[in-house]
């Protein structure tokens, strides 16, 4: 009979030639146990995994990513309002004809002339049609803070933007807001493309 190799001596030794019963695991358990407590030799066996390895725990799973948020939804801007506005401004100002001249030929007395005629035109398109008021009611050259979340959309920050809210700063700009909006009501079938119609004299 030949011997034992040193590799099958060791795959017998590894293998338990029976499996102990419920009361000799106890009874293993409680041994072990004051064992433990009293020899800290043998603690320090179990503590360096001299007795069998100690499972570590499972990691825990990784935070499922957040979705982006989506997009606000973009609203479809009509002309004929803007288009209507235009007319308004033409008619009483003239502002298409002023913004299409070509004030280089001009002294700088004509152009005074014909632009406060424009801004008399506009300012009264304004007054009549639109009730606009400033977004901020502190005196421009006002030291102002904005606090964390203010509205950006209400106010614009400029210069050395750096950080986060609150932001203290000098009011520059009281900025405008429209409050009401009075435009003329139109015709079923006006055709607003039209911002002013061709003149023919008789």
């Amino acid at each position: 009979m030949r011997p034992f190799t040193n590799r099958e001596r060791l795959e017998t030794m590894s293998q338990p030639t029976h499996l102990p019963s419920f009361w000799s695991r106890l009874s293993l358990a409680f041994g072990a146990f004051f064992k433990t407590l009293g020899d800290a030799e043998f603690a320090a066996r179990v503590r360096d995994d001299q007795v069998g390895p100690i499972a570590a725990p499972p990691p825990a799973p990784a935070p499922e990513p957040k979705p982006a948020p989506a997009p606000a939804p973009l609203r479809i801007a009509t002309p004929d309002a803007a288009l209507q506005l235009l007319g308004l401004l033409q008619r009483e100002a003239r502002l298409i004809d002023f913004a299409n001249e070509n004030i280089t030929v001009y002294a700088d007395a004509d152009i005074g002339a014909a632009a406060r005629l424009v801004h008399e035109g506009c300012a009264r398109v304004l007054r009549e049609h639109f009730s606009i008021e400033p977004v901020r009611g502190e005196l421009e050259g006002s030291r102002i803070t904005l606090p964390e979340g203010f509205d950006a959309a209400s106010v614009r920050l400029t210069g050395n933007v750096v950080g986060k809210a609150p932001f203290t700063g000098t009011l520059s700009h009281r900025g405008w807001r429209a409050r009401d909006v009075r435009l003329p009501q139109l015709a079923d079938k006006h055709d607003a493309s039209i911002i002013a119609p061709a003149e023919v004299e008789l």
